[in-house]
């Protein structure tokens, strides 16, 4: 329901504008290839935090930890954190293709 609400504001990929990222887009598609990777009961877990994550990338100004992706040296991973409304802690992680400078919303879950 909260992806169909970003979803509706264009015609092409779903993205948000993050104020981190001088308000460029961060596209949401990869996250649901990724999340269909996981088992059902992960699945659940995480999609928990769907609505703190796009309040998180709609919102933070603060840095996130960025590193190269050690699986591929084209990419660079910021990793956001955040506290959710129940006090929980979870990460965001937004994946930059530095070549085309795209970003996708990859994942989103909590410490265990």
């Amino acid at each position: 329901m909260l992806f169909d609400a970003e979803a509706k504001r264009t015609k092409r990929t779903p993205y948000i504008r993050s104020p981190y990222f001088g308000k460029e887009k961060i596209f949401l598609n990869l996250f649901w290839v990724h999340l269909g990777q996981k088992p059902q009961r992960e699945r659940k877990y995480r999609l928990r935090y769907v609505a703190c994550a796009f309040d998180l990338l709609h919102n933070s100004t603060v840095a996130p930890v960025s590193k190269l992706n050690p699986n591929n040296p084209f990419e660079k991973l910021h990793r956001f954190a955040g506290v959710s409304k129940d006090g929980n802690l979870f990460f965001v992680q937004v994946k930059e293709e530095l070549k085309s400078k795209r970003k996708y919303f990859m994942s989103v879950f909590s410490p265990k």
